[in-house]
């Protein structure tokens, strides 16, 4: 449970998770807050975590680009609050744990959670 948020979570979600275990970041921890996407995938992947995000580009660019990671975790889920954002992910990691281990991209809204493996292009 290796996790980089992404500079539009609540940096709160940080201390949530990690008094759940998790070995999580946030962007603002490693000086990444106006950081591109791009730059947030490479430092996910040279560290291996995966991100979590609210924002669509990241699946984008890792479906173009054909990689196998990191994996994403998606919340389309606008307004949560940090403790709102660790009950959600640990709510659904034990559903989606192995599929971020082998590479995944993962969309979570209100109602589902969808997962497509990477990389996207072989499937």
């Amino acid at each position: 449970m290796r996790a980089f948020l992404d500079q539009g979570l609540p940096y709160s979600t940080v201390q949530h998770l990690k008094a759940a275990g998790w070995d999580v970041i946030h962007t603002v921890d490693v000086n990444m807050e106006q950081a591109t996407d791009r730059s947030i995938i490479e430092y996910a992947r040279e560290t291996g975590r995966f991100c979590v995000t609210l924002d669509a580009d990241f699946h984008s660019i890792i479906a173009v680009d054909n990689t196998v990671d990191p994996s994403v975790i998606r919340i389309r889920q606008e307004g949560l609050k940090g403790a709102d954002v660790a009950d959600l992910l640990l709510a659904i990691y034990p559903e989606i744990g192995k599929d971020l281990e082998a590479g995944a991209l993962v969309v979570v809204t209100d109602k589902t959670v969808r997962i497509r493996r990477l990389p996207v292009q072989n499937h």
